[in-house]
């Protein structure tokens, strides 16, 4: 199965975060905080000039929140908590200094989707299509919309959100704007990765940190914003028809 984990390398100037967990790459709440914790440190460290964001292994880039942690949430605040885990990924990716690249190897949903609409840049494989099936289980992408909606705007992602039960393609995925580009398979996306980690390493780099607050303008109340979003996902997952609809994923 293999051990979950989160590792991080700097190679000239180029900080690498990859994560993994056995279930799809599902991300429980302490993998969250140690990814936040990753990713500030990163931001703060002058030998980095540019972040890449990957996850190891399997088809899954993320499969967003770890469902075994969900049903066993019993009150409004610990929900509050969990969802908090990937509203403060989020906003540690917008508030970082650095720019990050998003590496998207294979599919997302839910939070994995939002994960790759925070990166500053995003390339991924044709592979790596994307669901948002928060409403299969009678709760909703509350928390990651903003960064989401921020990239593919509203239309697209109400399409996504009440679609709940289908994929989109990695290619409708990139004439919406949440890829940049998309690649044939994981060797070429490696390559494109690097090239362009390269580029940007290679960049001055107070400008880029000048160009990350002009990119994440007008996101500077997100910090509660997510937080009011977590709150309410916390309060309709004690819902009745939620806890029925978790009850097919218990072991």
């Amino acid at each position: 199965m293999g051990t979950p984990y989160i590792k991080n390398k700097i190679e000239n100037g180029i900080a690498t975060i990859s994560f993994f967990h056995p279930e799809h790459n599902s991300l429980p709440s302490n993998l969250l905080k140690e990814l936040v914790h990753t990713i500030e440190d990163l931001g703060k460290n002058d030998a980095v000039k540019v972040v890449i964001l990957k996850s190891d292994g399997g088809t899954t880039f993320c499969a967003g929140a770890s469902f075994q942690e969900l049903i066993t949430i019993d009150n409004e605040e610990t929900g509050k908590l969990f969802f908090s885990g990937f509203a403060n990924v989020i906003n540690a990716m917008r508030k970082c200094p650095k720019i990050v690249i998003g590496s998207i190897h294979g599919k997302a949903v839910g939070g994995g989707v939002g994960i790759a609409a925070a990166a500053d840049y995003c390339l991924a494989t044709q592979f790596a299509s994307i669901k948002l099936s928060e409403l299969t289980i009678g709760i909703g992408p509350f928390v990651v919309a903003p960064a989401i909606e921020r990239k593919i705007g509203l239309s697209s992602f109400s399409q996504l959100t009440l679609d709940a039960n289908n994929f989109y393609s990695a290619d409708w995925a990139h004439s919406k704007g949440l890829y940049n580009a998309v690649y044939s398979d994981d060797k070429e996306l490696e390559v494109a990765v690097q090239l362009m980690a390269q580029n940007l390493a290679n960049y001055n780099p107070s400008a880029l940190i000048e160009l990350k607050k002009v990119l994440w303008k007008g996101t500077e109340n997100w910090n509660e914003l997510l937080k009011e979003r977590a709150a309410i996902s916390g309060k309709l997952v004690l819902s009745a028809y939620t806890k029925a609809a978790l009850k097919k994923f218990q072991k």
